[in-house]
């Protein structure tokens, strides 16, 4: 697929659960390469609005295009999801596989490769987030943060073009946190497109190209990471801030 265009353009995108509406009148487009950080208060829509982008909620409203492929019917969600990774909260490793039968299970059975092959694969993106010895162990043996790094480098395995990340640290104890997200700034560094949706406004600060501020399923506020952390334009955000950044 070529790279004109935007990664990710939503416009107009809503979203209800019954008589909630959970998104309201969303627009974002998210270039080639662009690292986006979603961050606002719980109930904000931010899990919600990422989860439509690869179709793990279904929208009810408005246009979802992913390089190049909007999403209308079923061929074209998994045309969309074999191109888009996603890290969830809670890592969903099958606990009798070893890691890299974790790791090789999908690209044996969704890009038919050789198992060899899967396996190399597997044992490289291992490296990228800097587990390598822990590839024939099952993940009962692994702390949090290296089964949340597990699940990252298996959502790598399928080489996706853009990643998604749903609050990839909150499961984590504390002194786990770091290492996941360095991991995540990595990825960030090599050009990856990714939304990550986090409360770590340090990681923010480091690896975001664009904030997004939502409330309410809409979007507040928009900026660099300079911009939003120093001179936020709305009362909803300086008022999030002055929460989250509180020690």
């Amino acid at each position: 697929m070529s790279k004109t265009g935007n990664a990710i353009e939503i416009s107009n995108l809503n979203k209800w659960y019954g008589d909630y509406q959970a998104l309201k009148n969303i627009d974002l487009n998210v270039a080639h390469g662009e690292r986006i950080v979603v961050c606002g208060p719980s109930g904000s829509g931010k899990s919600t609005l990422i989860r439509c982008v690869n179709s793990l909620e279904e929208h009810d409203s408005g246009r979802i295009v992913v390089d190049g492929i909007e999403m209308i019917d079923n061929a074209s969600i998994n045309a969309i999801r074999s191109e888009v990774g996603m890290v969830f909260q809670q890592f969903n490793l099958f606990p009798h596989l070893t890691i890299l039968q974790n790791l090789t299970l999908g690209p044996m059975k969704a890009r038919g490769m050789s198992k060899a092959d899967a396996e190399a694969r597997a044992m490289k993106y291992l490296e990228s987030v800097r587990i390598p010895d822990q590839a024939h162990k099952k993940p009962s043996e692994l702390s949090g943060g290296q089964q949340q790094r597990v699940a990252i480098a298996r959502s790598l395995c399928m080489e996706p073009k853009i990643m998604l990340f749903d609050e990839p640290t909150s499961a984590l104890d504390p002194e786990m946190i770091s290492e996941v997200l360095d991991v995540i700034v990595d990825l960030a560094e090599e050009g990856m497109t990714m939304i990550v949706v986090t409360h770590e406004m340090g990681f923010a600060r480091r690896a975001a190209d664009r904030m997004i501020f939502m409330d309410h399923g809409e979007v507040i506020e928009t900026g660099t990471p300079t911009e939003f952390f120093e001179v936020p334009k709305t009362e909803r955000c300086k008022q999030f801030l002055s929460q989250i950044l509180q020690h």
